[in-house]
Order: structure tokens, then C-alpha cells, then sequence
């Protein structure tokens, strides 16, 4: 099934669940009011989550409308943890170098994570709102899974089954300012504001083939301002799955239902699939080149990121967003 949440009822939105070809929408209130909810009680409310997914789609289903992808909020408009990966190695080792800084060997087996924000996520439709252009606005396009309950001390094996849900995000990172922050030896703040969710979350099952081995193994899509960006595989070059990234995340901690756990920046190793950030794409420039000649994102300019099955058609809906001065 696919889920959403409109913008009304409060700032957790109202769930509704969505068509597969993404074109209706049925409230979801008579099961729960929000996602949060759901998540709250996955495993009572999942089945009856998904007998209306299936009424939706056969017609069958009462209040259904039109969706309108302008009226979504994030699927999970605030969460109570965002804990981001970076499962690919090719963009750790290339952004790094682009700062100068080695690549630790632990990183080769142990993952790298972060606590990211979560105390609201941008709509697909939202604005990227900065300050300034000196900040070094870039995209970030990435995977993510949602969870029900983590115990703490779960085995990677264990942690699969935790997963829930499947989406996708724009991190968005301001390349200028971390260098500095993560000089100090204490991880992002000011360089990691909000991030933006795709329209919808499915569940793995709605995935079929795509999804295996606790990875998704389909092409992440990328335009800025209309021309081709990328279209890194997903499920090349990660170096750890999600099942082991929800374990080392819940290695000293349980995690709470309704925990988001990025893959970090999808990268492969050849290039010709083109990059998901332009911190990347610059850095592959300055060695190739000698100098970077991409930009960083201005003020007007606009973002679509999208995940396509095989036959083309949007699984999550696209995050379209225009960067904004605030």
C-alpha cells in the first residue's frame, strides 16, 4: 500500500492512503488519524490499512478523490528520529577528498551515521528555503525506510523486519558552512536544515523485486532545473543495507515507531550514471578537469527527484522543489 498526508487536521497532517498509480486518495481517518498513529500500532492497523488500499484501487472504497500532489504534506510531517546513513562509499570517498580529509578504514566496516533533523520535514511540493547562496545549497537524493519499534541490540537479521515503509528524500546540505561545523569535531547542525519527503511511503511489498536483500534496486532520477542530473542504482555500490544500518543505529538505544533511517547519497562508482548531490558531481569535475565548473543551487532554481519502476511509472511521486530565499 502506499500512504500519505494531506495538509490539514494539525501538524501531523491527515493520512489518507493512495492509489497505486498515485491519481486517488482515500481519508484514512476511521483507522488513524495520522501516520505517527499507525505507526504507533503497526501491526493492528497495517491489515486494515491495507483492505482500504485495496478497495481504493478496485473502486470499491467510500470518499474517494483526486489526489493533489500540491495539498501533501511529508508523509511523516515530523518524526521523533531521523538517523542518516552513508551507505555508498563512492560519494563518501569523493566528497572527502573534495575537503581534503581521508577516509577513515573503519568506515569500510562499520557505518557512518548521523542524528539528522526531524522536528519537521518539507512537503514534495515545498520550497528549499536559504538565506543565503554562499551557504552552498546542494541536493542530496537518498533512499529511506520508516520502522515500527526497534528493540536495542537487534542483529541486522532481526532489524529487517522492522522495516515498514520505503521513501525517498532531498537531504538538503549547505556545503559551505560544514566544513567548518565538522572541524570542531561535533557533526552537522547549522549545515543540515530541513529535509524534503517524497509524496508517498510504501510498503516493501509494493516494491516486488525491486526489493531485495534490504536494499532498493532501482535507479534514483534526478533533474535540476529541468536537464538530467543522475541516475545513480540504488542497489549498487551500498555498502551496507538498511538492515544493518537500523542495527548499528539501535546498537546502544531502542528506537521509537516512526523512526526514519536514510541510505545517504546514492552513488556507484561509474560515473556515467551521473550523481545525486553536486558536492559529488564537482568533486568528480576537479579531478577530472583540474577545477569544479557546477554550481552549487541558486535562488529560482528548481530540483525533481524520483524513483520509476521498470515500466516507467513513479513508485513515491516525485519531490519537485524550488530553492527560495528566506
Amino acid at each position: 500500500m502506499k500512504l500519505a498526508s494531506l495538509k490539514e487536521g494539525g501538524r501531523d497532517g491527515t493520512l489518507v492512503v493512495v492509489s497505486r498509480d498515485l491519481t486517488r486518495a482515500v481519508k484514512a481517518t476511521g483507522i488513524a488519524a495520522t501516520l505517527q498513529a499507525a505507526l504507533d500500532d503497526w501491526h493492528t492497523l497495517a491489515p486494515r490499512l491495507n483492505a482500504l488500499s485495496e478497495a481504493l484501487d478496485e473502486g470499491t472504497a467510500q470518499g474517494i478523490f483526486d489526489l493533489d500532489v500540491a495539498a501533501l504534506a511529508a508523509p511523516l510531517p515530523r518524526a521523533y528520529e531521523f538517523v542518516d546513513g552513508s551507505a555508498y562509499l563512492p560519494h563518501v570517498e569523493r566528497v572527502r577528498k573534495a575537503r581534503g580529509a581521508e577516509v577513515p578504514e573503519s568506515f569500510y566496516t562499520d557505518p557512518l551515521m548521523y542524528q539528522a533533523t526531524s522536528a519537521g520535514f518539507l512537503g514534495p511540493r515545498d520550497p528549499v528555503v536559504v538565506r543565503s547562496e554562499e551557504y552552498g545549497i546542494d541536493l542530496e537524493a537518498e533512499v529511506l525506510v520508516v520502522t515500527d519499534d526497534v528493540p536495542m541490540g537487534v542483529t541486522p537479521a532481526e532489524a529487517a523486519g522492522h522495516i515498514q515503509l520505503v521513501g525517498i528524500v532531498n537531504d538538503v546540505s549547505l556545503r559551505g558552512l560544514i566544513p567548518g561545523e565538522l572541524a570542531k569535531g561535533f557533526g552537522f547542525l547549522q549545515s543540515k536544515p530541513r529535509s524534503a519527503l517524497s509524496p508517498v511511503f510504501v510498503t516493501p511489498d509494493e516494491l516486488g523485486d525491486a526489493w531485495q536483500g534490504e536494499k532498493l534496486h532501482l535507479p534514483m532520477r534526478t533533474w535540476i532545473n529541468g536537464q538530467w542530473f543522475g541516475e545513480a542504482e540504488c542497489g549498487v555500490d551500498m555498502q551496507f543495507d538498511f538492515a544493518q544500518l537500523i542495527a548499528h543505529a539501535a546498537k546502544t538505544r531502542p528506537l521509537t515507531a516512526g523512526t526514519l533511517v536514510g541510505s545517504g547519497t546514492i552513488a556507484n562508482q561509474d560515473t556515467a550514471k551521473g550523481a545525486s548531490c553536486l558536492a559529488e558531481q564537482r568533486t568528480v569535475e576537479a579531478l577530472r578537469d583540474g577545477k569544479a565548473s557546477t554550481p552549487f543551487l541558486a535562488f529560482g532554481d528548481t530540483v525533481r527527484i524520483e524513483v520509476t519502476d521498470q515500466n516507467g511509472a513513479s513508485i513515491f511521486g516525485a519531490i519537485e522543489q524550488r530553492i527560495a530565499q528566506g
